[in-house]
């Protein structure tokens, strides 16, 4: 999740060319006729079918083959969102260095030349947790510098007034591969065991390689006089975040839903297949039927939008996402119902948090220069999810002192304060949020 601000940058340097500028020559009407935004756009539905695969694999290698505690569960989560917090401030100054989808595709390469080694290294006989974390730190830098760029890019590829409609087909694919990578991942766990099913997402990684190869973007690089040293660019980007009242509101429910949600999200892999006793293939069941909703949720969310207004969906899908969080570990009270209760807080979380994520996405998008896209995005990532690898470590602390259940019951309660921040606030008085100040 990330958000933006509508203030001019700190300094009085020329803003570089915004998108319908720069993408004057970009296709009118729907993104369907654009070739170019769906070459792209069908090499990412590969690596996120892909990337769904390896959420499942992976902890579930790490659960039932290499017999992982509560704590090296956490080490092994915290490793893998730990460069957010590590390298996330000075990769969005980078990023806005260089050419984004350049970027994109020096970081396929390395996340599925790092993966392959997994495989690898279990039909040589020699896989340790050790590795996994190394496997995870590794793919996790690149996830940084892929991410950043990849929600700094649809400026560069499509025209202003299609920035929403990107968004959108670029969220509900990710919900589609919810769907379909968990059920495809425990169907492939099942079949032929989680390290070799991490080979599938070796391979979506490099048709998405393929896929930005062919793209074009219309982005404008900046010159080298509008660079000033890193700090500075930085401390420019952290700025134009926390200089937005309605961002920082956001920022701060986004932030604390995150810290809490991962807490539970951590010992999940070791809630579904110790505590309830479900196998891989359920897990990937779970997951699937309830990342229906995302789906739903991309479709649904202009409709919401055009209905309430685009700044009260921002409240009134945080309250929404944040209290059926509690509905996870209240699945442990009722053991024969869990399968379904699972299904619904899934389904229902995925829903609210598309309608969340699209709606102050777009919002960013639209108001922030092109020349500090990557480190607005980069900002808000370093607050949002910099502080993932510190819950992921607290849960698997808190797993092996409190035990998995009660630790998940503190995660959901969590969620339940953050949606404060945004449901306390301006929001509700509010139809629309601010454009861009020109």
């Amino acid at each position: 999740m990330s958000q933006s601000e509508v203030a001019q940058p700190a300094d009085d340097t020329p803003v570089e060319l915004d998108a319908p500028t720069a993408v004057a020559g970009a296709p009118k009407g729907s993104l369907w006729r654009d070739a170019n935004f769906l070459t792209m756009w069908s090499g990412q539905a590969l690596a996120q079918v892909g990337s769904q695969v390896t959420e499942l694999a992976i902890p579930v290698l790490a659960v039932l083959l290499l017999h992982a505690s509560e704590l090296e569960v956490g080490l092994l989560n915290a490793a893998g969102v730990a460069a957010f917090l590590v390298v996330g401030l000075p990769a969005g100054a980078w990023i806005d260095r260089m050419r984004k989808r350049r970027v994109m595709i020096w970081a396929d390469a390395v996340r599925a030349a790092a993966l392959a080694a997994l495989p690898l290294l279990w039909w040589a006989g020699v896989l340790e947790m050790w590795h996994l974390y190394a496997v995870a730190l590794v793919v996790g830098v690149a996830t940084v510098f892929f991410d950043v760029s990849y929600q700094s890019i649809i400026p560069s590829l499509v025209r202003k007034d299609q920035i929403a409609e990107a968004n959108g087909k670029l969220e509900a694919t990710r919900e589609l591969a919810n769907i379909a990578g968990p059920a495809l991942g425990g169907w492939l766990v099942g079949l032929i065991t989680a390290p070799f099913a991490i080979l599938a997402t070796v391979g979506t990684y490099i048709a998405s390689f393929v896929a930005l190869l062919r793209t074009r973007d219309h982005e404008e690089p900046r010159a080298a006089d509008d660079r000033g040293p890193i700090l500075r660019e930085i401390g420019e980007g952290l700025r134009w975040v926390f200089g937005n009242p309605l961002l920082l509101r956001i920022v701060g429910t986004t932030g604390i839903s995150n810290f809490a949600s991962t807490m539970s999200f951590t010992l999940l892999p070791i809630f579904l297949l110790r505590t309830l006793g479900l196998t891989p293939e359920a897990m990937g069941v779970i997951f699937a039927l309830g990342s229906v909703g995302g789906l739903a949720g991309a479709v649904a969310t202009p409709h919401i939008v055009r209905c309430i207004g685009e700044a009260r969906a921002i409240p009134a899908s945080a309250i929404a996402f944040s209290v059926i969080a509690c509905m996870l570990p209240l699945a442990a009270t009722f053991p024969q119902l869990a399968f379904g209760l699972l299904v619904v807080q899934g389904f229902v979380a995925s829903f609210t948090v598309l309608v969340y994520n699209i709606t102050q996405v777009t919002f960013r998008q639209r108001i922030t220069p092109g020349r500090l896209l990557g480190r607005m995005n980069a900002s808000v990532r370093f607050c949002v999810w910099g502080v993932m690898p510190l819950a992921a470590l607290l849960a698997g602390a808190l797993g092996t002192w409190i035990g998995v259940v009660p630790t998940m019951w503190i995660g959901a309660a969590g969620q339940v304060l953050a949606a404060l921040c945004v449901v306390v606030g301006p929001f509700w008085g509010m139809r629309e949020l601010p454009d861009a100040e020109h």
